[in-house]
């Protein structure tokens, strides 16, 4: 008889809804690249279901779990020990299941963000003036990466500005971070670096953002990523943003640093950044 074929360690990304994530497709390309042997699916969990589909998954034997929308809360809480960028953000992206039936969460979100903007933009924060739009579970994830960024002014807009406050105070950010009004940023010069973490215009409607944040010199970076172009980039472009981009490299390099903690190599970016990235996402 012959030798049985090996079975690949298995992972996968949970929540809801899932059946829209490029994951499977992300992590397939880092496997062939770097030769490891591993299955990779999409796992739909409601909120209520999300604890029971861990456990599942890892008695079928899972490896490690991507945690999107709604649930990077509640891994962060579900997690026994978390990275440092997990325990700023207080929210977990990566779940890694080790022996002792112990669970390990990283967030991965804001180092996919800034290698993203350094690596496939070329763009330094040290020095620049940001402004983030939203206070949400999107605004989190990459505030806890910026807090060492070397910005030289960093703005967090939020229609109601009390959430934008609260999560600046929760994150213990520096002096240099704020928070203001949405309508307040008539008051305030181009911005060097503008971001989109809120959902207004994802449905089509114009962003109700004062456009007068933006100038050429500005990067307006939509973190939502979409086969054609979002509303927010096309707002950006039309009021004279320098360059308008979708979220589709910090899709894939925060995917690169998951795949790192779980097998211990990290694969090239750029190749399957070109492959996955549509003709309009950018």
């Amino acid at each position: 008889m012959g030798t049985p074929p090996a079975v690949p360690d298995r992972y996968a990304v949970v929540g809801f809804p899932v059946d829209h994530s490029h994951s499977p497709r992300i992590h397939e390309l880092f496997a062939h690249q770097t030769g490891e042997f591993i299955a990779y699916t999409r796992l739909a969990a409601r909120p209520a279901e999300f604890e029971a589909a861990v456990a599942a998954f890892v008695a079928r034997g899972g490896k490690g779990l991507n945690v999107t929308v709604p649930h990077k809360e509640a891994a962060f809480e579900l997690a026994d020990e978390v990275g440092p960028e997990a325990e700023s953000a207080r929210a977990v992206n990566t779940l890694s299941f080790l022996a002792g039936n112990r669970i390990r969460g990283d967030n991965t979100d804001g180092v996919g963000f800034r290698r993203d903007l350094g690596n496939n933009h070329g763009l330094s924060l040290d020095g620049k003036r940001v402004l983030i739009l939203g206070a949400g579970g999107a605004a989190r994830g990459i505030l806890a990466a910026l807090l060492d960024a070397g910005t030289r002014e960093l703005i967090v807009a939020n229609r109601t500005v009390q959430r934008a406050r609260d999560l600046l105070a929760e994150l213990a950010t520096p002096e240099q971070f704020s928070a203001c009004p949405i309508p307040e940023l008539r008051d305030h010069a181009p911005f060097d670096l503008v971001v989109n973490a809120t959902s207004a215009g994802l449905y089509g409607d114009s962003p109700p953002f004062p456009p007068g944040c933006l100038a050429a010199r500005t990067l307006a970076y939509d973190l939502v990523y979409s086969p054609d172009e979002t509303p927010f980039v096309s707002w950006a472009r039309r009021h004279g943003a320098g360059r308008a981009v979708q979220g589709w490299g910090m899709l894939v390099e925060q995917a690169a640093e998951s795949f790192a903690i779980w097998r211990g190599i990290r694969p090239d970016t750029a190749p399957v950044l070109r492959q996955i990235l549509p003709r309009r996402g950018r």
